[in-house]
């Protein structure tokens, strides 16, 4: 049996810490894998928040929730024409703080017909990454899949490895998961934030 691929390590993350009724938050749809895969475990009495800057990414994600629930998507899902960075201005106050789970999987839009020229940026990333964990309660995880292996990914991936590499204990506990042998391969790098009161200072 191999290792989980870097998809289903976030997923698996993410799996652990969210229940049913919670709160999660995918803040880079795509084309709603993600989105799809929370609305399914925060379940009917959940709340699940997804965000991307392009129409596209909306329109696939819908289909994609029809698919699975029906005409209406399952009623558990919004969906936001927003970039990840705009999130806590967003969501309103009863998410800050009480959100199991935030996932980011970063790069461009993997739509055959999608401007691969649009793309998440390090600045807003970053900035992003710190609303996850105003947003995320004591406990929860935020994961970002990242990309060094196309044109700006690298620096978007070293940028977000910087990041959590300098997060203060105190705030969180950052893993990565990757192939060392193959390093312009995606990996993973998830967060827990920390479950003091500590975290909040």
């Amino acid at each position: 049996m191999g290792f989980l691929s870097v998809l289903s390590f976030a997923q698996q993350a993410v799996k652990e810490r969210v229940q049913p009724g919670d709160r999660a938050v995918d803040a880079t749809m795509g084309t709603g894998v993600d989105t799809l895969f929370l609305a399914r475990l925060v379940g009917p009495r959940g709340s699940v928040a997804a965000f991307d800057i392009q129409a596209a990414a909306l329109e696939l994600t819908r289909r994609r929730l029809e698919d699975a629930f029906g005409a209406d998507g399952g009623g558990r899902v919004e969906l936001r024409q927003h970039s990840h960075a705009a999130m806590t201005r967003a969501l309103p106050p009863a998410w800050h703080g009480t959100t199991a789970a935030v996932m980011f999987n970063l790069g461009y839009l993997p739509a055959v017909d999608a401007d691969k020229r649009v793309m998440t940026e390090p600045s807003t990333t970053l900035a992003a990454l710190e609303d996850a964990l105003t947003l995320l309660r004591p406990g929860g995880v935020l994961t970002a899949v990242v990309y060094p292996g196309h044109a700006g990914g690298d620096r978007e991936a070293d940028a977000v490895r910087s990041w959590a590499e300098g997060l203060p204990a105190a705030r969180g506990q950052a893993v990565v998961y990757r192939m060392l042998q193959r390093p312009e391969a995606p990996y993973v790098i998830a967060v827990e934030k920390a479950r003091s009161r500590s975290a909040e200072r």
